[in-house]
């Protein structure tokens, strides 16, 4: 399970948990952390990954001058019994490969760039 958050500039969360078909070692996760900005955020547009601040939305009519680009990793765990009645998102490969690919994260991509 791919578990990450939105968090505004208010602190206000929204969680998100993407069903991931393989596994991953410790290793690889922390290869992750070293593409991702400050070992932890990154532009959910730039992945592929739904991004969540809309969840947030419902309770301000819209996007706030709180709102900005980031996401944030959370970490990677072994799914539930529970987690596995979620539709696969992706492969822990696949998204690797696209982690692995950032140079630059793209806040261009994010509605919330020049906001």
């Amino acid at each position: 399970m791919f578990s990450y958050l939105y968090r505004d500039a208010s602190n206000y969360k929204a969680f998100g948990l993407l069903l991931l078909k393989g596994t991953a070692s410790a290793a690889d996760v922390e290869t992750w952390r070293q593409h991702f900005e400050s070992g932890e955020f990154f532009i959910a547009e730039q992945l592929g990954i739904p991004p969540l601040y809309a969840e947030l939305w419902a309770f301000s009519d819209g996007a706030t001058e709180d709102d900005h680009v980031w996401h944030t990793f959370e970490e990677l765990r072994t799914a539930t019994a529970a987690d596995l009645t979620l539709p696969i998102f992706d492969t822990v490969k696949s998204l690797a490969k696209k982690i692995k690919s950032v140079e630059v994260w793209n806040q261009n991509l994010s509605p919330h760039w020049g906001v």
